[in-house]
């Protein structure tokens, strides 16, 4: 198995980590050098450790984030994927570069798509997990 993750705060990280502890191939795309001072410090810490337990590391050509960079990882994201997961709670896009748009580029691609999100759940407030625990 080969997961593929922008090591993005909360899902992409979770992701990451799961497919390591299963024994899977870490594909982690950079959407940016300085992507991860755009992190919060607890997902910051996180993404340096599960960037280097990556077995493959794509590095976009961009200094620092913004939404049209994540527009960019995110197709990076889907080139050779036959299967993606996303946590996302069916939302319209607000902008570009998010979850909706990157479920519909994937369903576009005819790639299978399964939507994960518990019923009752709800987002927490940017850079803050429900949780507030960081990726051991």
């Amino acid at each position: 198995m080969v997961g593929v993750s922008c090591l993005a705060e909360g899902a992409d990280q979770i992701f990451a980590k799961v497919v390591l502890d299963l024994g899977g191939l870490l594909e982690a795309i950079v959407v940016a050098e300085q992507h991860h001072l755009t992190l919060a410090p607890p997902y910051r810490a996180s993404y340096g450790r599960l960037l280097g337990r990556a077995g493959t590391i794509r590095r976009l050509p961009f200094s620092f984030p913004s939404p049209e960079i994540y527009a960019k990882a995110n197709r990076e994201l889907l080139e050779g994927a036959n299967f993606m997961v996303a946590v996302w709670d069916g939302r319209p896009e607000n902008g570009i570069g998010g979850t909706a748009e990157v479920v519909r580029e994937a369903q576009d691609r005819m790639i299978d798509v399964r939507v994960l999100w518990p019923r009752g759940a709800a987002r927490a407030s940017a850079g803050v997990s429900c949780d507030n625990q960081p990726i051991p």
